[in-house]
Formats: C-alpha cells, structure tokens, sequence
C-alpha cells in the first residue's frame, strides 16, 4: 500500500518536471538550472524503484529509455500520410497559386508559409491526454510502432495539458550538433557516417535500445491535427496555436501570407538565413490557411492539392583541393582530409572537408589539385560531390594510402576484411594510447573518475605512460610533475580511484582493454565463460565462434587479440599490480539456475534492465526472444508478438503479478 502523502508527492513531482522539461525543450527558456533539474529527477526515480505502483504512462523517467525493443508493430494510419508535391522557381510557385486562385474562383486567399523541417513524419495519439502511440509514415498506409523510442524526445508531451483524445502529425529530427557529434562518434569507430541529420534521425528512430535513443537527443515540432473540426478551429494557423496550448512544440517561423510576393519573400528570406538555424530545413511549405477551402480543394491520392513544398535549391561551391593531411583518430583509424582553397559556402568560408576512407577517395577518383564541386550535407558538413574532371591539366596527384602512421610511423592495416578504415597497429601510438585511456577509465570499464581526457593528455604528453598498465605505476611525485592544475587533494583523489579499480573484474577489464568489436555484453559473456583470464587467453578460434552472439569476425578479434604480444605483455603487467582478472559472479544457483526467461510489454515493478539483472543475479539467463528453449515468458501490460509466439511452442507463461508471487521476489 502507497502512502497517500507519496502519491501526492509523486504526482507534484512529476509536474514539476515536466513543466521544467517544457520551458527547457519547447521553449528554450531554462528556468532552473541541469544540477538542480537533475536532483528532482532523482528524486522521482527513487521513488519509482521505492513504490514501484506509483509509475505512470506519463513518467517522466521514460524520457532516459531503458527498454529494449525486439520489435515493430506495423500499424495502419488513421487516414493516410500523403507526400507533399515540390516546386524548386519561382515561376513555379506562381503557377500554383494562379491554379488554387483559378479552382477557388477567388484572388484573396491566405496562406501560412511554415519552414520545411528535414527530418521524419510522425503521427501521435493522445487518448485522455496521455500519448498512447507513435508512427512512423511507413508507406503512408501504414507505419511502425515506435512509441517508446519517441517517448524518449522531451519536446514529445508524455501527457496534454488537456484530458482530450486527439491525433497529430509532425517531424522528428536532430539537431545539428547532435548530428555533428554522432558522426564524429562513428568515423571515430570506422563506421560509415550518416550523409544528413534526416538520414541520422531515420536510423535513431528505428534502434532497438530506447537507452541509445535518448543519448541521441532528438527535437520535434507539430504541425498538422487530424480533423481539426472536432475542437472547432477554422484555420491552420489557428491549430497551431491550439497545438502550443496543448504543449506541443511548434516551429516559430510560421507567418501568414496573404499573395505569391509574400511567399517568394518568405522563401528568399530562409534561403539566406537557413543556416543560422539549430536545425536542417530544405525548403517551405505553402499551405491554405482556410481548411474548409482546403477540404473544397481535396487531394490526389499521393497529395494534397491545397499544399505544396517550395524547395531550396541546393548551394554549391567550386575549389581547388591543394593537399589532403592524414588524421590519426582515437582509435587508430587514419581519415585522409582535403585541404581546399578557402571558398565562401553557405554561411561560413570552407577550407577542409574528410574524405572519410580510401575506398570512397577510389571510387570517386579524387586527386590533389583537382577542381571540385562541393556543398554541406545536412547544411553543414563539407563534402565533395563532383571532381572536375575537364577542369584537369596533368599536374594533378594521385592520393596514395600511407605505408606508415603519419603520427609515429608504426605500421598500419586493417584489423579484418570488412572493414573499410586503415588504423594504425602500433600499440605505442600516443594517439591510439589517449583513447584507450579514455576507454579505460570510463563508467563502463574501470570507472576511474578524475581522468578526463584533458588530464589523459597531459599525462601521455609528458610520458608519464606508454601503456595501459603504467597506469597503475603512476604515484604522487609523478603526477605532480604535472605543475599547474594538479594539486595534492586531487593527486590523492585519482590515485585513491586508479587503486579501487583494481577490483573491477574481469568482465570490465575485458571491455576496458578495447578488444575489437567486443562490448559490455560481450565481455560479460566471456567472463562467465572462461572465469579468468588465463583460460580466455588459451580458447581457441572454434571454442569462441560457439558462443552464442559471437560470429566470426569476433572470434577472429578476440583470438588474435590474445595472441599479440602486447597484448600479452599488458595483460601480465596488470597481473603484477593487482588488477582481478578473474570473474566473481553474483549469481547464485537459486531459484532460476539455468532457466531461459524472457519478458513481453511494460513491467509495473521495475524497468526491463531491472527485470534482466533479477534474473541473471539468480542464476537465470535472460532472453531477449522466444525460441524452443525459453523456460518461462513472463507478461506486462501491452504485451506484443512474443506472446503469441510462447502460446504456440507452449512455453510456460506467467503474468508480472504471477511470477512475483511464485518465486516471492
């Protein structure tokens, strides 16, 4: 039983978040500051993990994701999400405007010119004000369930601030720095870039780890209500502003016109002042501000003929490539870089852009002093499009891969077949050993806090360390060789850390030391398998590949891994200070020892990450699908296909209330 003080506690608190999240997200106006919004949120998660019944549809603490999605429901539209018609003139938009004037049989026709957000369409369903689904355009008939993922995006209401049922329709999108910083991510990881933030935005929707969703920080704006007539508004401009009265977030460009000059001006204006916006737009939609003219007007059965998207035309720049430089990234990975002829693009001057690996330099056949033709995708990253080729005159230079890494000459390759980077193998290398660092000492590796990449910096720069293990060799007379910046309290501090990481274990060290393409789960998987250290180290290629989840290229990383010598050299140094390398399980033989369990829909009692730690923590294996050998399917609220499927193999099934109670956890 809840407390009658703790629920009234609870739903104040959410209020109060979500009023934050408002002014912060939809407005842009922060009216406290992130360590006191952060103290709040807190307080509303442990009062969740403390009273779990007290969670509701409209937490805010959905907003952090925490739930893994092994599906997506396809669902049908209400009414179908139709595509807009595109005109890229002038003499275009006039056109059809002299048309809607022509089948309206009148000249005084007003319009809201609203800037065209480059993102993905989506239509949300509030029932009692609370958001019950979200979907994607799909083929415009139907779409996919992707309601938890977008529950994560804070400018998204969880909950109206009107108890009505209604659906609306809008973009999603990415901000430009967000996008900017996830492809650094990638190319960091030898990944392929996403080419524009809607393509980036496509992806993020679409990810199955609602967690990595929320780290993605995805934006909205509304724009469209579906029969608008059943809250007695007249005009587009009007539900607009009913949207904003219900807490959507709606873009503030959006102006009323009244004639065509109005429109060009409007789309000359954002031509040139698109670029100081947080957010990629290509183009304007013209839409009739009257709905009962834009019912009179209809649609065609892909469009609408009372709207229209009147694009941008694309801004490019001609330069001359005078050199391409050889960036060593964080994780080895050399990017070459086109060094241009400053030309003035889009806003800013551009001089370089990443010509990300040397297959795509091949395929486009780019050379130093080549004449190309370049523009910013998404509006923002510089990147080729056409090499002149006409323009050449013999004295162009064909782009050679490097025979050696232009940071310490060690040797370079790839560390598999399917890979399309070039790292550099020197373990030495200071700018692969600053990186690793960072790995190392993160929350999900050793967890040594105090070292920022900064301080890493400073530290490789004065050779205070040469290799992950000379970690643990560091003192205080070393560090404060450092001079400025690095006091004694501080020194003592990190050294206090660096000595607790030792008994990290081996599932940490095994993510910490940057074993390719091995993860958390991965290592986790290997721990459990082979206990310590020694026994991994001895595995061999087909003892690894028949661990469920590692396929080959995996095994053939951690083989290989094992087998270098200084990798080896490492993994006996930190024998030597100490660090476990061996795995401490917390699992017991309790009560789900050797079990297969998997769950379907929303738990009341706890999070799914929760829920999977309970299990593994008794001796459980926890599934994220049905098979033959699933024990048990335990059921949430809103459970999905996975129930059906458990029915037909006979698996066992219990509902969330069930299971607790059997097995009194």
């Amino acid at each position: 039983m809840i407390p009658e003080n703790i629920k009234k506690e609870y739903v104040e608190l959410k209020k109060v978040i979500e009023k934050y999240n408002y002014y912060y997200y939809v407005l842009n106006n922060p009216l406290i500051s992130d360590s006191d919004y952060d103290k709040l949120f807190n307080k509303l998660i442990k009062l969740e993990e403390k009273f779990p019944g007290l969670k509701t549809p409209d937490s805010p603490s959905y907003r952090v994701g925490g739930k893994i999605i092994n599906e997506f429901k396809t669902v049908q539209h209400t009414t179908p999400m139709l595509s807009l018609d595109n005109t890229y003139n002038e003499e275009e938009i006039i056109e059809f405007i002299n048309k809607i004037n022509k089948s309206l049989n009148r000249n005084n026709i007003e319009y809201t010119c609203e800037l065209k957000i480059d993102g993905i369409s989506i239509s949300l369903r509030y029932e009692d004000g609370l958001l019950t689904q979200a979907i994607t355009r799909g083929n415009g008939i139907s779409g996919d369930d992707v309601t938890d993922n977008v529950k994560t995006i804070r400018s998204v209401p969880l909950k109206l601030n009107k108890n009505i049922n209604i659906e609306v329709r809008g973009e999603i999108f990415m901000p430009k720095k967000e996008f900017l910083k996830i492809n650094e991510i990638r190319e960091d990881e030898g990944l392929p870039i996403f080419a524009n933030p809607r393509n980036s935005t496509a992806g993020t929707i679409k990810l199955l780890d609602t967690t990595e969703v929320s780290k993605r920080h995805l934006d909205s704006f509304i724009y469209y209500i579906l029969s608008p007539e059943n809250y007695n508004l007249k005009t587009q401009y009007e539900a607009l502003c009913f949207l904003k009265e219900l807490g959507f977030k709606i873009n503030p460009h959006t102006k009323k016109v009244a004639s065509v000059e109005e429109i060009i001006d409007y789309w000359k204006y954002w031509i040139d002042n698109k670029g100081k916006l947080e957010y990629d737009v290509d183009g304007v939609v013209v839409k009739i501000n009257n709905f009962e003219d834009q019912r009179i007007l209809g649609n065609t059965s892909r469009s609408p003929r009372w709207a229209i998207a009147f694009k941008f035309p694309a801004e490019q720049a001609v330069t001359k490539i005078k050199d391409v430089i050889f960036q060593v990234g964080s994780t080895g990975i050399i990017t070459p870089v086109a060094i241009f002829e400053p030309v003035f693009l889009d806003g800013s001057t551009v001089q370089r852009a990443s010509l990300h690996n040397f297959d795509y330099i091949k395929e486009r056949d780019i050379r130093i002093n080549d004449y190309v033709k370049i523009e910013k995708a998404g509006g923002i990253i510089p990147q080729i499009v056409t090499v002149l080729t006409e323009k050449r005159n013999g004295n162009e230079v064909i782009i050679e891969e490097p025979k050696e890494c232009p940071v310490c000459g060690g040797k370079v390759g790839k560390i598999n077949h399917s890979e399309v980077a070039i790292r550099c193998l020197n373990p030495l290398c200071k700018a692969k050993l600053k990186r690793s660092l960072e790995v190392w000492v993160s929350r999900d590796a050793m967890n040594i806090q105090g070292l920022g990449p900064k301080l890493i910096d400073r530290i490789v720069e004065a050779n205070l360390i040469e290799k992950i293990s000379d970690l643990y060799n560091l003192d205080h007379f070393k560090l404060a060789t450092l001079g400025h910046g690095i006091g004694p309290k501080m020194i003592s501090k990190i050294l206090k850390q660096i000595e607790d990481s030792k008994q990290s274990g081996l599932d940490k060290v095994l993510y910490a030391l940057g074993i390719p393409n091995v993860g958390k789960k991965i290592a986790k998987d290997l721990a459990k398998k082979f206990n310590n250290i020694d026994n991994l180290m001895k595995a061999e290629y087909d003892e690894l590949i028949s661990i469920d989840g590692i396929g080959a290229d995996i095994a053939q990383s951690i083989y290989d891994f094992f087998r270098n010598e200084y990798a080896i050299n490492i993994i006996n140094e930190l024998k030597k200070y100490g660090v476990k390398l061996y795995y401490e399980s917390r699992e017991n033989d309790g009560i789900f020892k050797d079990m297969q369990i998997c769950v379907t829909g929303e738990l009341k009692k706890m999070t799914r990450g929760q829920f999977k730690e309970l299990i593994e923590i008794n001796g459980g294996i926890f599934k994220d699908s049905v098979t033959k050998k699933l024990n048990l399917l335990v059921v949430g609220n809103n459970a999905g296909s996975k129930l059906e499927k458990a029915k037909k193999l006979g698996i066992q099934i219990l509902t969330e209330d069930e299971f607790f109670d059997r097995y009194k956890l």
